[in-house]
């Protein structure tokens, strides 16, 4: 590829595995409407708004008919639950070789942003004490549409003032590698080739990458 000018970065699942968190407070909401909600389904919300999530979680149990205002107040409720403990994070829950793989791009005058759909996005870093690491963060409060969408991506690369030929973009999920080939970028995937099979390149996390091996993307 060209000269790379900027890695824009996945929160949830790259630098940050909060998808317990996640997964106990739709858990929490899901049994106070009389159901279980599922790891495996906990799963298939990765990259998917809030809404939408709550959208799947009803269909999943069955629940009709509430209305909009119910909806936005149990979403409302489960983020509640949610903000609670990610309060509680510390920079320990850092995945292994974020920070250093993130120091790295800074140090070779890459630019670094995030680029995520989590309207927590600001919380979370702030707690990891990663903030100072990223020269942009574009999240659920910047863009009004989800991945496979590229607009958080496309705001990323305008954020960096970086053409998308020469952006990286790091998921976990493969609606953002679509959204991020969408916005006409580079791919790393990080987790499984069986479920990520169209990024340029998966591993099984940060600490697994190296500047060499992107410039060979």
């Amino acid at each position: 590829m060209e000269n790379i000018q900027a890695c824009i970065f996945d929160l949830d699942g790259v630098i940050v595995d909060t998808a317990v968190y996640h997964y106990k407070a739709w858990k929490r909401l899901a049994n106070t409407l009389g159901f279980d909600f599922t790891e495996h389904q906990n799963e298939q919300l990765k990259g998917v708004s809030r809404m939408a999530s709550l959208e799947l979680i009803l269909g999943w149990g069955g629940i009709n008919g509430k209305t909009e205002e119910e909806k936005l107040a149990m979403a409302t409720q489960k983020n509640e639950w949610y903000t609670e403990m990610i309060n509680k994070m510390t920079p320990a829950e850092i995945l292994p070789g974020a920070r250093e793989f993130v120091e790295s791009c800074r140090a070779a005058a890459i630019k670094t942003a995030i680029g995520s759909a989590s309207k927590n996005t600001l919380t979370i870093l702030n707690k990891l004490e990663l903030t100072p690491l990223f020269d942009a963060v574009i999240d659920g409060n910047s863009v009004n549409k989800p991945k496979p969408d590229p607009e958080v991506f496309i705001k990323g690369a305008e954020a960096l003032n970086a053409r998308p030929s020469q952006c990286i973009v790091f998921e976990d999920a493969m609606a953002g590698i679509e959204a991020a080939i969408a916005g006409g970028m580079k791919t790393v995937g990080i987790g499984s080739a069986d479920t990520l099979a169209l990024a340029d390149v998966v591993v099984t996390g940060l600490d697994k990458v190296t500047l060499e091996m992107l410039t060979s993307i």
